[in-house]
């Protein structure tokens, strides 16, 4: 089957080195979770730990519903950053600590900031800070390593 249909609803733009500076701003995304992403999410990562699909189970183990799986949150990370980038960046590494959990009906805005331009072994690189925040304060905090593939 073709996927040629899609051409026009994907974009395939990638930040260009000259254009990048140390202190800019990524445009936030801003996320509504849902039980779909919760429990999908912890499907997908193998984690099959009730407090992300069972409501009931997590609300016995103190918890408002289910809630967003660490596996899940790195992984919304991990595309945020990618998707600013574009697809001339590979993602080098990523850290993050997670904070508040984040339940199905809240709003998830993840922001951030490039903290550093350099170039190490011949490869450009940026830093990046992020931070996803609920209604309540930070779900999570980290850091991510992107380097251009070539030809940025």
């Amino acid at each position: 089957m073709s996927t040629h249909w899609m051409t026009p609803h994907l974009s395939y733009d990638s930040l260009a080195w000259d254009d990048i500076d140390e202190g800019d701003e990524i445009p936030p995304v801003v996320r509504e979770i849902d039980a779909t992403l919760v429990v999908g999410g912890a499907i997908a990562s193998r984690d099959f730990y009730p407090v992300h699909h069972d409501k009931s189970f997590a609300e016995k183990a103190g918890a408002l519903d289910v809630f967003l799986n660490i596996l899940t949150t790195n992984g919304l990370m991990a595309s945020y950053v990618t998707n600013w980038c574009g697809p001339d960046w590979d993602l080098a590494s990523i850290s993050l600590r997670l904070k508040i959990p984040a339940f199905p009906g809240q709003t998830l805005t993840t922001t951030g900031s490039v903290t550093r331009k350099y170039e190490q072994d011949g490869h450009k690189m940026l830093d990046v800070e992020f931070s996803a925040d609920i209604e309540y304060g930070p779900h999570c905090v980290g850091t991510a390593t992107i380097r251009a593939a070539g030809g940025v």
